[in-house]
């Protein structure tokens, strides 16, 4: 799949679709359209013609079209680059959805922090056409040395599951970090996690697996757990790594809570008057409305 949908203009989605099925290697088991039409929302286009469609659902199709082949690897090569924000949103449900559903290894090309941290489990940093970093996604964000800690979209992407859900405040909390065997969703102290995090609910149900994602940005260090403050999570660590960052007057400070890493950026001088150091024990405070599911 790559940047433009490249449809066949004069063929409908369901025409467009049959010619990707017809090219199924010879011996390969023939896919069935269906679940592909439903992955992918396609079932109203069907008859339609690629000029009749937005920029996404035109990049919905080819996405079907290149499974109608029956792939055993699918390569996606900048797909989102040519569509505009409202577009890019429309389509990156839907590769949540590939990511969820298909037994297949997907390799996701992207210049774009944002997709990647919704999308890849694994990343491989490239910079100048060599590997620079390679390893699950949570290791790679965490690292303070690599292009991925600067900028407005530096941040950890981190694993966790809806295990509770508090109606009257419109809220969830969410065990990071949850453990092979372990049973979340059973109660608040089944399935052992890092931690907990309370963010907006979105009405995902308990046992939900989910990503979140916590910006350097939205979290403040303090040496003592603090009281009458409107933050609703604050988290007990220890400070593994500190790194100058884009700005002179910026640090990154990377804080290990229990298997997990988070990265927050504050000015140099308040590391400074916190005293901050490697090995040094404290407080995470991460606002509610900062996690993304």
């Amino acid at each position: 799949v790559i940047q433009e949908a490249a449809l066949f203009p004069h063929l409908s989605v369901r025409q467009n679709l049959d010619y990707g099925q017809r090219r199924t290697p010879a011996g390969a088991q023939r896919v069935a359209l269906e679940p592909i039409v439903d992955l992918l929302g396609l079932a109203g286009l069907m008859d339609r013609r690629p000029h009749t469609l937005s920029g996404g659902e035109r990049q919905r199709v080819a996405i079907a079209r290149a499974l109608a082949t029956g792939p055993r690897l699918l390569l996606m090569d900048e797909p989102l680059a040519a569509l505009d924000a409202a577009r890019k949103a429309e389509v990156l449900p839907f590769l949540e959805r590939l990511h969820e559903a298909l037994a297949m290894p997907i390799v996701f090309v992207s210049h774009a922090i944002e997709e990647v941290a919704r999308l890849a489990d694994h990343l491989v940093l490239m910079q100048a056409g060599r590997v620079v970093a390679a390893g699950a996604l949570a290791e790679v964000m965490a690292r303070l040395d690599l292009p991925t800690a600067r900028g407005e979209g530096a941040g950890v992407v981190l694993g966790a599951v809806v295990v509770e859900r508090d109606a009257q405040w419109q809220l969830a909390r969410l065990r990071v970090g949850v453990r092979p065997g372990g049973r979340p969703g059973g109660g608040p102290n089944d399935g052992p996690g890092d931690f907990d995090l309370w963010a907006r609910d979105h009405g995902l149900p308990v046992g939900r697996p989910v990503r979140v994602r916590l910006l350097a940005r939205d979290i403040s260090l303090a040496r003592s757990p603090q009281s009458g403050t409107s933050i609703g999570n604050q988290l007990h660590g220890s400070i593994e790594a500190i790194a100058d960052d884009e700005h002179a007057s910026l640090a990154l400070v990377r804080v290990r809570i229990g298997g997990s890493a988070v990265v927050a950026r504050l000015t140099r001088r308040s590391a400074h008057a916190l005293g901050l150091a490697p090995g040094l024990p404290v407080w995470a405070q991460v606002k509610t409305v900062a996690l993304m599911e």
